[in-house]
């Protein structure tokens, strides 16, 4: 059985999801849409700027919010899912979450009516995570400026696990799900 993607995507409202891999701040960008607090704790040397995720994100509408760690981080993911004044929290995870804070993470969501989605390290999650995705950028020949990315759903607590190649469409600032790129026959005739 295989999952259709509108059935995963976008994430569940009213949840906390978790994503990794090298695309996990693209795939953040393109699921969360609207309002958005994003934490991220002040010790880490990468900094998230607003213009470049203009693409995906609107700057007006990115609240960023620099805890100095992830004690103060949670606390701060908690209050926001909880309120619910915005409608999509994104949390920068450095350590894994036990199922305590995980768990309050997932009953705050559900309180404030708020999607909430983690980006963990690769191999690092919560037990108490609705779904998993990891999201790894995909080179494409065909296109110069490629946005091809492949998300695999690798946990799902509400059902089957699957992969698409997704690519974002700037012209309708949309998702758009492409076929993977396959190995063409030969039809020349010539053996390899």
């Amino acid at each position: 059985m295989r999952v259709e993607f509108h059935s995963v995507f976008p994430l569940r409202r009213a949840r906390v999801h978790e994503v990794c891999g090298a695309g996990a701040i693209a795939f953040a960008s393109m699921a969360v849409r609207g309002h958005v607090l994003w934490i991220r704790e002040a010790w880490l040397s990468e900094t998230l700027t607003p213009q470049g995720l203009l693409p995906l994100v609107d700057p007006a509408q990115l609240l960023l919010a620099r805890p100095k760690d992830q004690v103060d981080a949670l606390a701060v993911a908690e209050e926001a899912l909880k309120d619910g004044a915005l409608p999509n929290v994104v949390l920068d995870v450095t350590r894994p979450l036990d199922l305590r804070e995980g768990r309050r993470l997932q009953l705050a969501a559900k309180a404030g009516r708020t999607t909430g989605l983690c980006i963990i390290p690769d191999g690092m999650g919560s037990n108490a995570a609705e779904t998993r995705w990891r999201a790894t950028p995909v080179f494409d020949q065909e296109w110069e400026d490629s946005t091809l990315m492949r998300w695999e759903i690798i946990k799902n607590k509400s059902g089957t696990l699957g992969v698409w190649h997704v690519r974002w469409n700037q012209q309708t600032s949309r998702l758009d799900v492409v076929s993977p790129v396959g190995e063409r026959p030969d039809f020349t005739g010539a053996s390899g």
